[in-house]
């Protein structure tokens, strides 16, 4: 007798069940949207695992920046990002040899995680900002596509190199110096230049984060604007100017320590991709706003 019929015999029901589709990943829910979610702005979420509500798109060209690889649509933000770079863009404009800055990624227009590349950008408040001088802001569409950076790094981030110059510096003072920037990422020899260069107050330069590449630009990182109770700031950086701390990272670019013996032997497992369900619920909405 089969199992279909011993069931059938002893008066049992059989229901057959298919398992459910996969969740969509949220990357290709959010990669897909082509304009800002019609909606008032909040960043909702962290800064990698979130998305933004009425983002605002930075202009392709403004009268002293440019939005770079316009094909990737990531010159969306939280309007307080978007002003943020007006600001320092004029600023940057003062410094010799620069008529501003080149943008690169914001965030997508809704946010969220992105097709590839970034694991933050995700809430409309962190901002590529490219370390090549912005000399020329008539560049073609066709130009900001194929243009590329410069490298200010040497010996692996343990020092800047010849493109370094007093306006990097000075760009990303005036950026640590604004009570809107949380913390700006840069290579670790950069860090370590600029605290053997400040001879004045030496405040701001615990914002500055010496990390992992980010030699061909810097990424300013926002607070959470006020009132925005369903946006994640990170934790607050630890005391002090972070300069040992940047040496620190040059010291084992230099002289990297030897492997831990006791180290797990098993292979680090790919980090999972988020599905819409791990962000916030309001994301949801932001999807759906027309």
């Amino acid at each position: 007798m089969t199992l279909i019929r011993l069931i059938a015999a002893l008066g049992l029901s059989l229901t057959l069940t298919t398992p459910l589709a996969a969740e969509p990943l949220a990357k290709q829910q959010f990669g897909a949207q082509k304009t800002g979610s019609a909606q008032a702005p909040a960043p909702l979420g962290s800064y990698a695992k979130g998305c933004v509500a009425g983002a605002m798109q930075l202009p392709e060209t403004g009268p002293t920046w440019q939005a770079m690889r316009l094909s990737r649509n990531r010159n969306w933000g939280h309007p307080e990002t978007i002003e943020f770079i007006k600001d320092l863009s004029k600023f940057a404009a003062q410094q010799p040899g620069w008529a501003g800055l080149y943008i690169g990624d914001i965030s997508q227009p809704r946010g969220g995680p992105m097709l590839t590349g970034h694991r933050s950008h995700q809430i409309g408040l962190d901002i590529d900002i490219w370390m090549l001088p912005a000399a020329n802001l008539k560049l073609s569409k066709a130009q900001r596509e194929n243009i590329s950076s410069v490298s200010l790094r040497r010996a692996e981030g343990a020092f800047v190199n010849d493109n370094w110059s007093r306006a990097h510096h000075r760009i990303m003072k005036e950026a640590a110096k604004d009570p809107r920037v949380a913390r700006i990422f840069v290579f670790p020899g950069a860090k370590v230049q600029m605290c053997n260069d400040e001879k004045g107050n030496r405040a701001w330069l615990r914002k500055i984060r010496p990390w992992w590449g980010h030699h061909y630009h810097f990424h300013v990182r926002l607070n959470c604007p006020k009132g925005m109770r369903d946006c994640v700031d990170q934790d607050p950086i630890p005391r002090g100017d972070g300069c040992a701390d940047a040496q620190q990272w040059v010291n084992n670019i230099l002289n990297p320590p030897p492997p831990d013996p006791n180290a797990p032997k098993t292979p680090r497992q790919p980090r999972r991709e988020l599905v819409l369900s791990d962000l916030p619920q309001q994301c949801v909405s932001v999807l759906r706003s027309q």
